[in-house]
């Protein structure tokens, strides 16, 4: 089935040295860029961490060192990766919880300010595990009737990339609601439809340090903007003010903001609350 897109989507897949969204980086960076006409654009760019694979890394993915040695840093991609990426929406295989808040990282590290809260972010692992609740290998098998190791070699972003795009469209044909004969199956080809089926939380920043709340009014019913559509607002989801919201905060405590900025938050938590708190003063 042809996506059906009113913009870019990448598709994509990274590869890094661990998990540690702070200290940890990419050395693989693959993604397929399919345009609303059915253009497609693939690349597969390894990156230099600045730093050494472990070895259990270089056992998972097959990179080694020598790989990405000769590499260009991601501080040297990021100028030509924003500009490809702009505009874009994103699509991945358990992207929304690592690759997403990783790519933001390796963004902000670079010094480029890629704001991916206005991109769909369409996670293919979450509308899988909704749906049949299995990992990458058996989604393959599922939705594409082939055997991934048949097909692909194991732990490449470029092999899992372009499974994931196969599985993202045998996912749409599957779930089409014009073939599929049970209602609570039916999945629309649709981007926004696909970002919100994606979404398992209510993050306002990737790691969950800041939330969305639904406003009340003081008998507890929901409060409505003008269209009916529930009033949300950001509150912080940890430590001393967890449960209050962001700007009263900011507002009753100054240096909380301080202490945050220069405490060991990830880039995108930091510049979550930076937006928060302009927006507050300049209105």
């Amino acid at each position: 089935m042809k996506l059906n897109l009113t913009k870019p989507l990448v598709v994509f897949d990274l590869e890094t040295t661990g998990l540690d969204l702070v200290n940890d980086r990419v050395i693989q960076l693959s993604y397929i860029k399919v345009y609303p006409d059915g253009k497609e654009e693939r690349e597969n760019l390894f990156v230099n961490p600045e730093k050494p694979i472990p070895a259990e890394v270089v056992a998972l993915t097959g990179i080694s060192n020598e790989d990405v040695e000769n590499a260009p840093t991601f501080k040297e991609l990021a100028p030509t990766l924003n500009e490809k990426f702009k505009g874009c929406d994103f699509a991945g295989f358990n992207s929304n919880h690592f690759d997403i808040p990783m790519l933001a990282e390796e963004f902000l590290r670079a010094g480029v300010d890629f704001d991916f809260s206005r991109c769909r972010l369409i996670d293919a692992q979450t509308i899988f595990h909704k749906m049949e609740r299995r990992n990458l290998a058996a989604a393959y098998k599922f939705y594409c009737g082939r055997k991934m190791e048949e097909d692909f070699e194991a732990h490449r972003a470029d092999q899992d990339t372009e499974a994931t795009y196969r599985v993202l469209m045998g996912q749409l044909d599957m779930y089409n609601p014009a073939t599929q004969p049970e209602p609570d199956r039916h999945l629309a080809n649709d981007m926004d439809t696909l970002a919100a089926f994606s979404k398992t939380n209510d993050n306002v920043d990737f790691a969950g340090r800041i939330i969305w709340k639904e406003l009340t009014d003081k008998n507890g019913n929901p409060l409505k903007d003008n269209e009916g559509k529930p009033i949300r607002q950001e509150f912080f989801n940890f430590g001393k003010y967890k449960g209050r919201a962001v700007i009263d905060v900011l507002n009753s405590d100054p240096g909380y903001y301080n202490w945050i900025m220069t405490s060991e938050f990830t880039g995108n938590t930091k510049q979550v609350l930076t937006r928060i708190r302009l927006k507050n003063y300049n209105h």
